[in-house]
């Protein structure tokens, strides 16, 4: 199969039901679990009585607090916390693995019932006899300041965990003080529950003899899940054994360990006998770590001849009850680091207020507060636009960084290392026929729409890794197969594709004898976990780093085969070239000759690769055209067009494919998904008949194309790309959505744009 024609490999596997996911796990002796949960928002505890549960048929353990505080398990993790220039520090509050004295959430784990069958487990799980003493919740912003509000932690006064600051302030005050024009918007990216299509689950299995926990979670990275389950358990990593396969989806909230997963290993542990627990989907929505739940108020100064002089936001960042994971990392650093957007901007300051409330825990979900500065960014420049008359484009055009200013360091210390904003933006023009966009409203009004056209240029930063480098160990098997091995695991992106797409173009090799396998703990290899759209280009590198040493190893015997010095040959396409002899022979026959002329030897066939790759700056142009009914508030997406510079495209199937799913998460939060809580913290949108997804159908024409602008922060020059469509997508959905809707005198709206929210602003004009 010619490389151009590689599609997803694995896909044959998965869509005949051959996957194997955390929950297909099956182990003799199995026991079942199921978790019980706080049913109030804010509560505090008395006495927990489980003797009606323990003696309930088929019950073998239940699992409390008590149980947690014996094995000495930690809290959940908090992940990167925040500090202020002048010392301040966060207020953190690690969630625990079960409620003790409070909940503070509906759906906080309060404890684990263990039994033969799950349905023994659930029915014995009514019988808890639980006092919990209700108090008063707080569930946004307002309520959970407001003076005299309960607080949930002491040591947070004001549910305030801390106000961040970044930027000069001062050199803000002053650029916006000699402004001809100022703007102001508000955005808020509303609380979003992923909702990946495999519903969470882990198998835990504990083998005495060897004294190891073996794990079957799903997961974005074999070695990150590792630390974090050491941090909760106190377990060494080489007592814990994790092995996943396949993954039906992640989008940040698979990165880390959750509660059930201590709990798992605890009850293992204390029972040796195997243990399975599997969230439903009504549960995980519950449980799982909750997205976004950020309001960003952006301000812009422009002088008088349009050039941008300064941007400034204050911003309110939820983070649900506790600090887990990446939710404090995102309401700072991720809204800050490109707070300037692709332009050039002398001057910028934020802050963000970092607070509590009586939700769930709040961490990454796809792009990780990148694609809500980009969604403010574009809302705040569209706005301004409109609000003083300036040309949407034009306006962008005089503010671009130019080509010729990279590496570009922006005014909060962010260095952007490559670029071609106008080459990427023309094109996107040329593909949505945006400049013939006013006809079309004029068809459209003669049939009573409403039809908007919204432009957007986001840049994001990707991430640079937790670990200081990636390992690729690479090994031919005797019959000519290649192994590539690496910690980092598909949850749909394509590993097995895109790493074998590296390889056989590197090497020429067939693409049929080409497997990679994630997370095999013998392997001995370290890296960095799928996140921050850094996967290709971080273990990608080291897979391409891993095909050069291959070359390097086999070139003596290459040159051996012409009768010259190896440093005489070249390789290309898959082949040594010696000038010398106008010959050329191809990776390909010399592997088979080395495994045909001497006995096995491992090590002769296996090599490590490793990369060290920085952070990438992909960035795009999306043009969203819509068209609204007045009448009944329903909206269409025209089209679509997506024009992105995500670097060096390796698989371009895949880069389609991850844009495309982009796009339509984006299409998600604008148009269909909310997350609900009443005033006492109950949620209303607690199963899919109330939270609604988008559909096969509600994007039908998208134009997707791409500029390859290199980086030369890894060995591919390839940029991030699996958060490029939400990051297009909310801006550009927004824009087309308020440029429609501006006739009728409405210069702002929030998200989601349902059909009663539409219907309802039109007719109480």
């Amino acid at each position: 199969m010619s490389m151009d024609q590689l599609l997803r490999k694995e896909d044959e596997r998965l869509i005949t039901g051959h996957g194997k996911y955390s929950a297909d796990w099956y182990y003799d002796g199995m026991l079942y679990a199921f978790i019980i949960r706080s049913p109030y928002a804010h509560a505090s505890i008395g006495e927990m009585d489980f003797s009606a549960v323990e003696s309930a048929t088929g019950v073998i353990k239940v699992l409390s607090h008590h149980h947690v505080d014996e094995a000495k398990f930690k809290g959940i993790p908090t992940g990167t916390t925040a500090q202020n220039p002048d010392g301040e520090a966060q207020k953190i509050i690690p969630m625990p693995v079960l409620a003790k004295d409070k909940v503070l959430f509906v759906g906080q784990p309060v404890a684990m019932v263990i039994a033969d069958t799950l349905e023994n487990a659930i029915n014995a799980a009514e019988l808890a006899m639980i006092d919990y003493d209700v108090l008063d919740a707080v569930t946004d912003y307002a309520s959970a300041t407001l003076d005299g509000a309960s607080e949930l932690h002491t040591i947070a006064p004001h549910n305030r965990s801390i106000t961040y600051i970044n930027g000069d302030h001062a050199k803000v005050d002053e650029a916006f003080s000699k402004a001809a024009y100022v703007s102001h918007v508000t955005v808020n990216s509303q609380r979003l529950i992923a909702n990946p299509m495999e519903p969470r689950a882990v198998v835990a299995n504990y083998d005495a003899v060897k004294d190891v926990v073996k794990l079957h979670v799903p997961t974005q990275g074999v070695l990150g899940m590792h630390g974090f389950i050491s941090h909760i358990t106190g377990l060494g990593a080489d007592k814990i054994e994790i092995e996943t396969h396949d993954v039906g989806g992640s989008f940040g909230i698979r990165s880390g360990a959750y509660n059930e997963y201590a709990l798992a290993i605890l009850a293992t542990k204390l029972l040796q006998r195997p243990i399975k627990w599997v969230g439903t989907r009504s549960e995980v929505i519950l449980s799982d770590w909750h997205g976004r739940a950020l309001e960003l108020n952006g301000s812009i100064a422009i002088d008088e001849n349009g050039k941008f002089l300064a941007i400034k936001f204050a911003d309110k960042v939820d983070l649900g009850a506790f600090n887990c994971y990446f939710g404090s990392f995102i309401g700072t650093r991720n809204i800050s680091i490109t707070m300037s957007g692709v332009y050039q901007i002398p001057a910028l300051a934020m802050s963000s207020e970092l607070y509590y409330t009586n939700t769930v825990p709040v961490s990454a979900y796809r792009g990780a507060g990148r694609p809500d500065i980009a969604y403010a960014i574009e809302r705040l420049v569209d706005h301004a636009a409109n609000e003083h008359g300036f040309d949407k484009v034009a306006l962008r055009k005089k503010n671009f960084i130019p080509v010729q200013d990279f590496p570009y360091t922006n005014a909060v210390g962010t260095t952007i290392d490559s670029g071609d904003f106008i080459q990427v933006m023309d094109k996107s023009i040329e593909l949505s026929q945006y400049t013939s966009f006013e006809q079309r409203r004029q068809d459209s009004a003669k049939n009573g729409k409403l039809r908007g056209i919204g432009l957007a240029y986001f840049i994001e930063s990707s991430a640079a890794g937790n670990v200081a480098k990636d390992q690729i160990r690479g090994n031919f098997t005797s019959d000519g197969e290649l192994h590539i091995f690496g910690v980092t695991g598909a949850s749909g992106q394509g590993h097995e594709t895109s790493f074998t797409q590296i390889a056989a173009d590197t090497l020429g090799y067939p693409v049929e004898k080409i497997q990679y396998i994630a997370g095999q703990a013998d392997q001995k290899v370290i890296g960095n976990s799928t996140g921050g759209s850094r996967t290709l280009y971080g273990a990608g590198s080291a897979v391409k780093n891993m095909c050069l040493k291959f070359i390097e190893k086999y070139q003596p015997i290459a040159a051996e085969h012409f009768g010259v010095t190896p440093d005489s040959l070249s390789f290309e396409n898959g082949n040594w070239i010696s000038l010398a002899k106008n010959q050329s022979v191809s990776f390909v026959e010399i592997l088979k000759s080395k495994l045909g002329n001497s006995p096995f030897n491992e090590d002769e066939f296996t090599v490590m690769g490793e990369a060290q790759s920085g952070s990438t700056y992909p960035n795009g142009c999306h043009i969203a055209e819509v068209e609204v009914d007045p009448n009944t508030g329903i909206t269409e997406i025209c089209s679509y067009t997506a024009v992105d510079d995500t670097g060096v495209v390796i698989s371009p199937k895949l880069v389609e494919g991850q844009i495309h799913g982009g796009v339509v998460q984006g299409i998600g939060q604008a148009f269909y998904e909310r997350t609900v809580y009443d005033e006492s913290g109950q949620l209303l949108t607690g199963s899919l008949m109330d939270y609604a997804l988008p559909k096969a159908g509600c994007i039908t024409k998208f134009i997707c194309d791409h500029i390859e602008v290199p980086t030369k922060s890894n060995l591919l020059g390839a940029k991030g790309v699996g958060e490029s469509g939400c990051s297009g997508s909310l801006p550009s959905l927004s824009n087309a959505m308020v440029d429609a809707l501006k006739i009728r005198g409405i210069t702002n709206l929030e998200m989601p744009f349902t059909p009663s929210k539409i219907w309802g602003l039109l007719n109480a004009q």
